[in-house]
């Protein structure tokens, strides 16, 4: 008497890791707030600007600010979102090495940079009119600190786990990764705007440069991975 195979068996072997959800949906969301965060923000004072300029500012453009600061902080959620459905995918791809772990942790905390750079920007425009210059300067500097080194350092490790990963399994075009590896390199050489301002120019490079690196990338980056001949014929030859 011939007994027929467990079904469950054959599907055990047939079923594929989840991928999660499309990439380019929570990108293109997270591209579209951080452009419409930095038109209303266009005219906030420079940061070596005076205490007193920075105060007069939050007064007379208040609503700007509180605005600004939703925009920033709701744009972190797509950025964390991001950070899930990669490591996710990178997971589903058979990437087991550092840099899905990489990315994951890069991209959550670069949105908790922005949700701290936003509490930091609706704080300071809330300021009485009694206000201390010196008190809107500080609020100001942490608004900047978060936003700018504190989340371009955080955005490089999360472009580096992405460029390497998707270097070293060949999952992305050449062009792609080598890009986001130079985009982690200045990510990480901006850290030095904490001392001398001269490097604050490389901020906006990883802030803008990254965010339309990172919709190339999820573009590009591929659900399933080909199977190669090995692959194809372990099942038979067990």
């Amino acid at each position: 008497m011939t007994v027929a195979p467990a079904p469950q068996r054959s599907e055990a072997r047939t079923r594929r890791p989840q991928s999660g959800p499309p990439l380019l949906a929570p990108v293109l969301v997270f591209a579209a707030l951080t452009l419409a965060y930095v038109i209303v923000n266009s005219s906030t004072p420079h940061p070596d600007a005076s205490g007193a300029a920075v105060l007069d500012y939050a007064q007379t453009h208040g609503t700007a600010i509180k605005i600004g600061a939703l925009l920033l902080f709701s744009s972190a959620v797509p950025l964390a979102l991001c950070a899930a459905v990669f490591y996710r995918r990178l997971r589903a791809l058979g990437i087991t090495a550092p840099g899905s772990a990489i990315t994951l942790v890069g991209g959550v905390l670069a949105a908790s940079a922005l949700i701290l750079s936003a509490m930091f920007t609706w704080t300071g425009g809330r300021l009485p009119a009694d206000a201390s210059p010196a008190l809107a300067r500080a609020l100001a500097d942490l608004s900047f600190l978060s936003g700018g080194p504190g989340y371009v350092v955080m955005y490089a490790l999360f472009a580096a786990g992405i460029s390497v990963t998707g270097l070293m399994a060949g999952l992305l075009p050449r062009a792609v990764t080598v890009t986001g590896l130079i985009l982690a390199a200045v990510g990480m050489v901006a850290i030095l705007t904490l001392l001398a301002s001269g490097f604050g120019y490389l901020l906006p490079v990883v802030r803008f440069g990254g965010t339309l690196w990172l919709i190339f990338v999820a573009a590009l980056l591929p659900r399933t991975r080909a199977r190669t001949t090995t692959d194809r014929t372990r099942p038979a030859a067990s």
